[in-house]
């Protein structure tokens, strides 16, 4: 079981990356988009905010004493979604596509539920 605090951050991330790729849905599609999409359609400068508020998952990983590796992971994700988004109308499909957050807080999530399996089962030998 994940701790009560880590668990309280984990669904704040989620909250959040929920509101930058899918806090609203094409009719009639299962497409959803969020803000994330919206400052995309700005050349080079949404894409930029919209780095800078990925990077508040981040620093919940870092806060919860992530790993670098998933940290860095995260990061790639950031990093390869702005470069996507500096290109015309690729950079746009790739926002509502990549979900760059929403994988971000997957990550936190698995490592978290990793560490907590550890804890319960010290034997477990996780890849």
């Amino acid at each position: 079981m994940i701790n009560p605090t880590a668990e309280q951050r984990l669904q704040r991330s989620r909250q959040f990356a929920i509101l930058l790729d899918g806090a609203w849905g094409i009719p009639f599609t299962r497409v959803k988009f969020g803000v994330d999409a919206l400052l995309g359609l700005l050349p080079v400068a949404g894409d930029l905010v919209s780095a800078i508020l990925g990077l508040g998952i981040v620093w919940q990983a870092h806060m919860l004493a992530a790993p670098s590796s998933v940290k860095f992971k995260m990061l790639a994700n950031i990093g390869l979604d702005f470069v996507l988004g500096i290109v015309p109308i690729i950079g746009d499909i790739a926002d509502v596509a990549f979900r760059k957050n929403i994988r971000n807080v997957d990550l936190l999530e698995d490592w978290l539920k990793n560490k907590a399996l550890k804890r319960a089962n010290p034997q477990t030998k996780l890849g």
